[in-house]
């Protein structure tokens, strides 16, 4: 079954997961084996006056619907070409007095098309809007909750002439975004800045190693008339060789946990059990709990206090950062990593989490020389836990390498932003605004390194004046969120 540019899948039932994408031909890591424009997509209530409402990229000065007063664009391009989707919510939006949350406006986006279009097949699609799961008959009490009040907002914000839907299809759609939304980034890829439908990335199923990550890319829409123009869509891309009749799978959650937490958040937010080999098998448990070895083995009940103090510490860190108290986050990452360094191993996950918020508000704080220690045993840590074409290694190693850059570790430095920039070739792909960026620091380092090789003291001189002339580069101040996930779920 294969329908406009999706020649090289296909979908299969498989046993005891429903339905499965599969390919038809051969992939190798990078590969882009799909990709596919949203269903439909709205940028999040707190960032709609700062994202494009088309391409979701984040500009500085942003154009105005005149009319609604509410949607935001970069430019005329972007604006006529939101008109299709933006036409019934912008008069929606004036008659209602002001704009619905995101969930009533990407309902109404998807009920509007639907409306133009009907809700068989679109062009492209595998699937149609009706045969994706809603799971509505697992939502517990709080989630029916939600969606009842879901359902009366929708019905308060949709417009008497338009299509009149009933109550068990409304709810269907909202059991399609509350399952099946998938976060969309800004260019940079580091913030989560809306939500989008797209029904054939829906098709693929979850393993917590697969063989597939999916990429958000806002497109070039500044190249109109030639041929480097593209649309907003998502990649599906290839980690690593996949055959003819090979199940395509992405992972829903990061990696970054034992088996059993990852298979409860799979639970709690998609309603199944995995049931993959690495959860199956505990594969990789033993190493992200591990404990110092040799000597004085730490006892069971030594070990139990710390990761209790370990998991203390980082709700009073959640609490610090959110305050923007940067100082007194670090001041807890110093007292936790003292009390973990006689007790955990270099790849236990509690150690590792403290390392990444300790390295990145430290390169926040300009103190490069400690944020690069710590960065470097996270990504060691990393290296031997992630897939090693795994999107977030590639960022965590990209986050290393500019840090030892900035602390003046050239060496080093050049050696982690080359290893990034080999992983997000394959995750991201050379086009990716992230991976240009990348190019062009591995380019100025590779020289920088040439100059440290032939005089290392001219190099620090030189370095030391560009220093005084120029304040380096200050690292974006440490977000509050985790990296964006794969699917959206409003929590």
């Amino acid at each position: 079954m294969t329908k406009g540019g999706m020649e090289s899948v296909e979908v299969f039932t498989s046993e005891g997961k429903g339905r499965g994408l599969k390919a038809q031909k051969e992939f190798l890591p990078g590969d882009v084996i799909f990709a596919e424009p949203a269903y439909a997509a709205v940028v999040f209530d707190s960032l709609t006056h700062v994202i494009c409402h088309t391409c979701f990229k984040r500009q500085e000065r942003l154009h105005r619907c005149g009319q609604c007063k509410f949607a935001y664009y970069c430019d005329r391009t972007c604006q006529r070409a939101a008109w299709l989707n933006h036409k019934n919510e912008c008069s929606a939006i004036k008659k209602y007095g002001k704009a619905p949350t995101e969930n009533i406006r990407l309902a109404a986006r998807i009920m509007w098309k639907i409306e133009r279009e009907g809700s068989g097949l679109a062009e492209g699609c595998l699937v149609s809007i009706d045969d994706l799961q809603n799971h509505v008959d697992s939502f517990g009490e709080e989630e029916k909750k939600e969606l009842r009040a879901d359902v009366e907002s929708f019905l308060e914000f949709w417009p008497p002439q338009s299509q009149q839907f009933g109550m068990q299809y409304i709810s269907h759609i909202f059991g399609v975004i509350s399952c099946n939304g998938f976060t969309l980034s800004d260019q940079r890829g580091l913030q989560a800045v809306g939500v989008g439908i797209f029904p054939n990335l829906c098709q693929a199923n979850h393993d917590c190693w697969p063989n597939c990550t999916v990429i958000f890319n806002n497109g070039n829409h500044e190249a109109v008339r030639s041929m480097f123009h593209t649309q907003m869509r998502i990649e599906l891309r290839a980690l690593s060789k996949i055959s003819p009749g090979d199940e395509l799978t992405v992972s829903y959650v990061d990696f970054l946990n034992v088996s059993e937490e990852r298979r409860k958040q799979l639970k709690k937010q998609y309603y199944f059990d995995c049931a993959c080999e690495h959860c199956k098998k505990q594969i990789k448990d033993d190493l992200m709990l591990a404990v110092k070895e040799g000597e004085s083995k730490p006892s069971a009940e030594t070990v139990k206090e710390v990761i209790q103090f370990s998991k203390d510490t980082l709700e009073k860190i959640n609490k610090a950062r959110m305050e923007g108290l940067y100082h007194e986050v670090v001041k807890l990452c110093r007292e936790c990593l003292k009390k973990q360094e006689s007790v955990l191993g270099d790849t236990n996950i509690y150690l590792l989490r403290i390392l990444s918020i300790a390295s990145e508000v430290l390169s926040y704080l300009q103190m490069f020389e400690e944020a690069a220690d710590y960065a470097k045993r996270m990504v060691d840590g990393y290296l031997k836990l992630y897939h090693p074409n795994n999107a977030q290694l590639g960022m965590a190693v990209m986050r290393a390498g500019v840090t030892h850059w900035h602390a003046g570790l050239i060496e080093a430095g050049h050696g982690l932003i080359c290893k990034a920039y080999a992983i997000l070739l394959i995750t991201h792909g050379p086009s990716h605004p992230i991976t240009k960026d990348l190019e062009v620091m591995r380019v100025q380092t590779e020289m920088e390194l040439r100059m440290f090789q032939q005089n290392e003291f001219m190099y620090y001189k030189m370095r030391e004046a560009a220093l005084k002339n120029q304040k380096i580069q200050v690292m974006p101040e440490p977000s509050n969120e985790t990296s964006p996930g794969l699917f959206h779920k409003k929590e």
